[in-house]
């Protein structure tokens, strides 16, 4: 029976409608995205087959263009269609962090820095450099590598900060093992980082640290 024919209050577009998108499962999600099925499968057969396939939402979600596309019912313009979604996604958080302090919003920031570091496969050093009333100005991945052996620069990070007219920053690197306690390492460049700020008067208000679950604060932690 194809989805046309289910009742109303079953079909995931007319149900998202109706009960917004939180109250629909990962398969009807991601059947409205596919839109069609196949022969013999409805779009939301298709998609619980394709969440089994991939292991769940996130990681087809973040598959690469090769690997997505090996999915049944899936090809390059649904890989082009699915990035334009995730970067919307992104942009809106970006745009709303510019709007308010986000030293008030802390899940709206470990939201962003999860949405651009946590798919990294490598560690990426990062910035989000705020004005005097803390609202974001811009968002910059600095350097890369494996923070224990990669150079973090103080000097580069100033540079950055000055040229921004930055009152104060959030410092944010991710795990690639997916574990997100702050390590030795860690603790040590955020006090380097501190130190060259503080002589020109701008302020560390907390140190990110994204893992693949979970964004640790410094801050929160009592670490700075």
């Amino acid at each position: 029976m194809s989805i046309a024919d289910w009742p109303a209050a079953e079909r995931p577009r007319e149900k998202l409608l109706d009960l917004g998108p939180k109250a629909l499962s990962d398969a009807e999600l991601l059947a409205i995205f596919l839109r069609v099925g196949c022969v013999g499968k409805s779009a939301v057969d298709l998609a619980r087959e394709l969440l089994q396939e991939y292991g769940g939402l996130r990681q087809l979600l973040e598959a690469s263009q090769a690997e997505f596309c090996k999915g049944h019912g899936l090809g390059s313009a649904k890989y082009a269609q699915l990035q334009a979604v995730l970067e919307m996604g992104r942009r809106h958080l970006s745009a709303t962090m510019k709007e308010g302090d986000l030293l008030t919003t802390p899940s709206l920031v470990k939201s962003y820095l999860s949405a651009q570091l946590r798919h990294q496969p490598r560690e990426v050093f990062a910035v989000l450099f705020l004005d005097n009333q803390n609202r974001l100005i811009a968002y910059e991945e600095l350097f890369y590598g494996t923070i224990d052996s990669a150079s973090v620069y103080p000097r580069e990070v100033v540079k950055k900060a000055l040229a921004f007219n930055s009152s104060a920053l959030i410092l944010a690197h991710n795990h690639p093992s997916g574990v997100a306690e702050p390590s030795q390492a860690d603790q040590r460049i955020t006090q380097r980082l501190q130190d060259a700020l503080n002589l020109v008067d701008i302020r560390v208000l907390d140190h990110m640290v994204v893992g693949d679950s979970e964004v640790i604060s410094f801050a929160e932690r009592g670490l700075l």
